[in-house]
């Protein structure tokens, strides 16, 4: 949803207030909320056995209503954390806090107070519904690198997703665009559903992340093409093109299949659905699913109808497009070369300028480049050492195979070159050659290499949060 002439600020709480009420009201509203001071420990994919750099940054927090005390804020807001505080309008205290739960897909995070005297005096806010377009929202934050809490208000513009609030009630977690260091004046708000869907989610204590039918279709507005279809009456049915290998619809719906209905719900030739008095987009009904639910899907398959149903096991595997927080970087170092899988984070780290690695990067999901590679892995960098003087020509490349062992994880070549051997024979995809390294210089240069460049640890093979 966007909000014309917010307030910049990194976290806005969003409420729509009647008028005649807005100073009363306001008054209350400070009672929900705090100002969050986060000291971050930024990843290092350059050198990722060092810490990265430290920095510090502001945001918004409020106290949601429920059984459980708990501050909602966004998952940017306290990304990579290590240190949190709290703090209340009219309250020199600062609260140490911690990360409970954090959502980066629908940006999102709850956090945890060490001390609940925190919530003496507090007023927890109720989540309402969606605004209406043009309607009057009034905007509560700290703006950036503010310590004073401020009000402004803004117009509903623009509704991207589905619902929000009015008449006092949380319409929706508002932030700020950017561009470099300066604040834009477009905000955007993370309506009220996607915040009940979070919260809803994380009540069995863990994220399981929004599901995804992970397909693509077409409409079938076209009538040569419905014709074709043999479909009935004008409005209804859309067409799967495609449906990916490891997604969740992989076995349950396969190209050709056009789809009538969703759990009873018609789907128009447009791929719309009318939910909650809506026309919404198809994948709104699979996005309100939870890990472990199920889709019922009326088709017609090959010129007959039926029914499938599929379930929701687990969230879209590959996410190497996606940005990564609070997750230490994985490298394996062996003879001085530094591997590492193919991420957004490690892209935006190097800046590349191989040209293969942009096509991988940017074709990994479309063209389904994971089935054969669920790591790309790649020479990310060198660790200069005569016995890898000559190496500086394969920076960038993708590993294709290890001592003729083909190399789709990190942890392949971990297993590869754990193997005792007399020579260690590197190819790469677009190489004419290979490099080969001696396994005894390479066990000799260990300590060497280590020693110079400050490395605590040749290698992290696991995701595992930092």
């Amino acid at each position: 949803m966007n909000i014309r002439s917010l307030l910049a600020g990194s976290l806005l709480l969003a409420l729509g207030l009647p008028q005649t009420h807005a100073a009363t009201d306001a008054s209350k509203v400070r009672k929900s909320l705090a100002r969050i001071v986060n000291s971050t420990l930024e990843p290092n994919y350059k050198m990722p056995w060092l810490p990265g750099a430290t920095e510090t940054g502001s945001g918004t927090g409020w106290i949601v209503s429920g059984k459980n005390k708990r501050v909602v804020t966004n998952a940017h807001v306290v990304s990579n954390a290590r240190f949190l505080t709290l703090e209340k309008e009219g309250d020199p205290k600062k609260y140490i806090a911690t990360v409970e739960h954090v959502a980066h897909d629908c940006d999102l995070a709850v956090l945890k107070l060490k001390d609940e005297s925190f919530f003496t005096d507090t007023l927890p806010l109720e989540l309402g519904a969606i605004p209406e377009i043009e309607s009057e929202v009034s905007v509560y934050g700290y703006p950036i690198g503010g310590e004073r809490l401020s009000v402004t208000r803004g117009i509903v513009s623009r509704i991207d997703f589905r619902p929000v609030l009015q008449n006092g009630k949380v319409v929706g977690v508002a932030f700020q665009g950017f561009s470099g260091d300066v604040a834009q004046n477009v905000g955007y708000m993370i309506p009220t559903p996607v915040v009940k869907r979070f919260l809803k989610d994380i009540e069995d204590g863990t994220y399981d992340r929004y599901m995804d039918l992970s397909i693509s279709t077409i409409n079938t507005l076209n009538p040569a093409l419905r014709k074709a279809l043999n479909l009935p009456g004008q409005d209804t049915g859309l067409l799967v093109t495609r449906v990916m290998a490891a997604g969740a619809a992989d076995g349950s719906l396969k190209p050709g299949d056009v789809i009538l209905s969703i759990d009873k719900i018609p789907v128009a030739a447009d791929g719309t659905v009318e939910l909650d008095g809506d026309r919404v987009q198809m994948a709104e009904i699979a996005e309100r699913k939870f890990k472990g639910d199920t889709l019922t899907f009326e088709l017609i398959r090959d010129g007959k109808k039926v029914e499938q149903k599929l379930t929701f096991n687990s969230p879209w595997t590959f996410d190497m497009q996606s940005n990564r927080f609070d997750i230490a970087p994985r490298y394996l170092i062996h003879g001085g070369l530094m591997f590492q899988p193919l991420s957004r984070n490690l892209m935006a780290a190097f800046q590349f300028q191989n040209p293969r690695l942009d096509y991988v990067f940017n074709q990994y999901i479309s063209r389904e480049l994971y089935k054969e590679n669920p790591d790309v892995v790649i020479l990310s960098g060198i660790l200069p050492d005569p016995i890898n003087v000559y190496a500086a020509e394969f920076r960038e490349a993708i590993l294709d195979d290890v001592n003729g062992v083909k190399i789709k994880t990190l942890d392949d070549l971990a297993s590869a070159v754990a193997k005792e051997t007399e020579f260690d024979v590197f190819t790469f995809r677009g190489s004419g050659r290979p490099l080969v390294l001696e396994r005894k210089a390479v066990k000799d240069a260990i300590q060497r290499i280590q020693s110079r460049y400050g490395v605590t640890s040749d290698r992290n093979l696991s995701e595992a949060h930092r």
